[in-house]
């Protein structure tokens, strides 16, 4: 009798060991869920610095699932959705600068929001384009956030999903010099767009980014320089005018 009532005392530990466990997991991957993966990646950094004309970067890898993502999104999720599974961190400009395996990271279904056809093949890939092909050697090094933008109040997007995912009503990227006076440009670029629009037509500020996205992008910047950067819409000596208008590859 003691022994089956030291093994029932037992028994009833680890049942409640595995309950408050449990408990605790669904409480914290709640919060987690609810404050910062109820709608997908929310902005991806990198670094990027020019690459040569000829740079080959192999071929485009497949998309894979991300074992780390909260929910399971597989590549397949996106089919007949009437979206594309659009880059946050570009495929080629990544690859050129850091190789195969980052290459492949890009294709991580982490890495992927829904984009319509004509912003991911065409405005967005041109915006692209740009940041690698002109801006990266006009500046030497240039600090690049890419994220999307989703509707206010939330329960305005939770319906609209591919799969697990919401779909965002835009996007947007900042680029920026970095330096004791740095300097940026920021868009924001819809979903509903034709492709072929300049790109200037879509520069805001970065205050503007962050009033809709509640991040706070540079808050290590001292308060008069995070202030400039933020601010304003400042394109001189970016030449933005003449690629604005550049066609898109596809």
């Amino acid at each position: 009798m003691d022994v089956l009532g030291r093994g029932a005392r037992k028994l009833g530990i680890s049942l409640a060991f595995v309950v408050v466990a449990s408990g605790l997991w669904y409480w914290q991957e709640r919060d987690v869920r609810e404050r910062l993966l109820r709608v997908g990646a929310l902005w991806v950094g990198y670094q990027l610095r020019p690459v040569r004309d000829d740079a080959y970067i192999g071929e485009r890898p497949g998309f894979r699932r991300d074992w780390r993502a909260l929910w399971p999104v597989a590549p397949d999720d996106y089919l007949g959705s009437g979206y594309d599974r659009g880059h946050l961190a570009p495929n080629y400009a990544i690859a050129a600068n850091y190789g195969r395996q980052a290459q492949r990271d890009t294709f991580l279904m982490s890495n992927i929001a829904p984009q319509r056809p004509n912003l991911n093949r065409r405005l967005w890939q041109r915006l692209e384009e740009v940041v690698i092909d002109d801006f990266a050697p006009r500046f030497g090094t240039l600090q690049v956030i890419d994220g999307p933008i989703y509707a206010e109040p939330w329960y305005r997007g939770a319906l609209r999903r591919v799969g697990f995912v919401e779909i965002p009503q835009a996007f947007y990227k900042i680029v920026v010099v970095p330096g004791p006076h740095p300097r940026a440009l920021a868009f924001v670029m819809p979903q509903e767009v034709r492709g072929n629009e300049p790109l200037d037509r879509y520069l805001v500020s970065i205050d503007q980014i962050e009033a809709r996205t509640g991040l706070d992008f540079f808050p290590q910047l001292p308060g008069p320089v995070e202030h400039s950067l933020e601010s304003t819409v400042d394109t001189r000596g970016w030449h933005l005018d003449s690629v604005a208008r550049q066609p898109a590859r596809f």
